[in-house]
């Protein structure tokens, strides 16, 4: 969260939203929905979801790629936004998934997404995910080390299957994005090293028999706004295909993970179009199948974070406090994510009205969404929506200070639905059970 001086105005702000616009009689509208009647009906904090940014942000990704002639496997990181209703959409636009646990494994199959289409990734996985990743005969499992490779290998053949692998390589480029989201150098726990990989490859295709190696998996990081990594890593890739083949080795698939930024500022991001042209130009002439993992770049501007102005306090600074904490939007507390925030009734102009540190109520000094932001006036009432909080939202809440987890509504052509009720305090408490053998008051 940096200085109100490098603040987006209100109008690039909104030109680089363009499901987002003002109605001068309904307020802030998304995608043809007015927000503020949603607040004053479902109450706040509320989570909402488009459903057609969902899907047409879906198209343009899938466009981009079809203008390069390139085969591709569509991937959604279920990371970024797991409900089975989102899942539901992107499986509808012919997306599958990209999961990395057992949990997300089985929203995925229950929201549709056909098990041939999905990727199993990350570092942790147990022999319970691994067997049931093989008994759904999943599209493909990702492998990060050598110790990973013997258990998939055993359990595959304990189970006479044989299921499809790739190599995740860490090829030991710095993605240029926050360090807690870089997963692509050799400091990272991510992938096998980059020179381990052809003997490894070779004994595996020649020695293994529960697992058909088809080919390499690669992940950088995370809200990369640069081409260059990309690039980088793609050319690492490619030559790494040409030294296996250079051997004799069969490589058919190369899954070229994810990462797409988005514009949370209004900065320039690199459009799917410069992603496809950076694969093409790097791994389009391989003759290999592709994959890639998007997540943050098709949910994140599907979604926003409805809260209310709880109090304005007047101290060494203006502190606007809404109900929204970062138990429901944990982001700018954990990265200093920075998310647009916009009035949901009257337009906000780009006077400068004044500086304000926009606050939840949790009791932590990090639970803070904008620090001297440039904001039109308000008070205590009044609805703001967060912007960009479809992806790394709802999945890493919490109910911190023993907040209930926030209503979910998905809206669409104009129809609207909750798709996760709010949580109720009678809820939250039942989770507890308190032995009876402790002695009560």
């Amino acid at each position: 969260m940096t200085s109100a001086a490098s603040d987006p105005t209100f109008h690039r702000l909104l030109a680089t939203h363009p499901n987002l616009h003002y109605d001068n009689k309904q307020g802030l509208m998304m995608d043809g929905t007015a927000l503020a009647p949603l607040a004053e009906h479902y109450g706040t904090p509320s989570w909402v979801i488009s459903a057609d940014t969902l899907r047409q942000r879906a198209h343009n990704m899938q466009a981009a790629f079809k203008e390069r002639g390139l085969s591709m496997g569509y991937h959604f990181a279920v990371k970024a936004q797991d409900h089975q209703a989102c899942l539901n959409v992107l499986a509808q636009c012919g997306f599958g998934a990209d999961v990395v646990s057992g949990g997300e494994l089985k929203r995925a199959l229950t929201a549709g997404m056909e098990a041939r289409h999905i990727v199993f990734s990350g570092i942790g996985k147990t022999d319970d995910e691994l067997t049931y990743a093989i008994q759904q005969n999943i599209g493909q499992i990702n492998i990060e080390s050598i110790e990973e490779l013997t258990r998939i290998n055993h359990l595959a053949e304990t189970l006479q299957q044989r299921v499809r692998v790739a190599f995740r390589v860490n090829p030991d480029i710095d993605a240029q994005t926050h360090s807690k989201i870089t997963t692509g150098r050799a400091e990272d726990k991510f992938g096998i090293a980059y020179n381990l990989i052809p003997a490894l490859y070779r004994r595996t295709q020649q020695e293994m028999k529960g697992v058909e190696l088809v080919g390499l998996a690669v992940h950088l990081g995370s809200q990369m706004l640069a081409e260059a990594p990309f690039r980088k890593g793609y050319e690492r890739i490619a030559e790494l295909v040409k030294t296996l083949r250079a051997d004799g080795l069969s490589v058919t698939d190369i899954d070229c993970g994810g990462g797409l930024g988005i514009a949370y500022r209004g900065e320039d991001a690199p459009p799917p179009a410069l992603w496809a042209k950076v694969i093409a130009e790097t791994l389009g002439g391989l003759d290999v199948h592709l994959h890639i993992e998007p997540g943050r770049w098709l949910a994140a501007p599907a979604g926003v974070l409805l809260a209310r102005v709880i109090n304005v306090k007047e101290a060494a600074r203006r502190f606007v406090i809404i109900d929204a904490g970062m138990n429901d939007l944990v982001r700018p507390a954990m990265y200093d994510s920075w998310h647009g925030i916009l009035p949901l009734h009257a337009p906000p102009t780009d006077t400068l009205e004044e500086r304000v540190d926009v606050v939840g109520p949790i009791c932590e000094s990090s639970d803070i969404f904008a620090r001297q932001r440039t904001l039109p006036p308000l008070k205590k009432g009044d609805l703001i929506a967060l912007l960009d909080a479809g992806a790394y939202g709802t999945v890493m809440s919490s109910t911190y200070n023993s907040r209930p987890f926030a209503a979910q509504i998905m809206i669409s052509n104009g129809q609207e639905a909750v798709i996760r009720k709010r949580q109720t305090l009678d809820e939250l408490l039942a989770q507890d059970v308190v032995p009876s053998w402790l002695a009560r008051p």
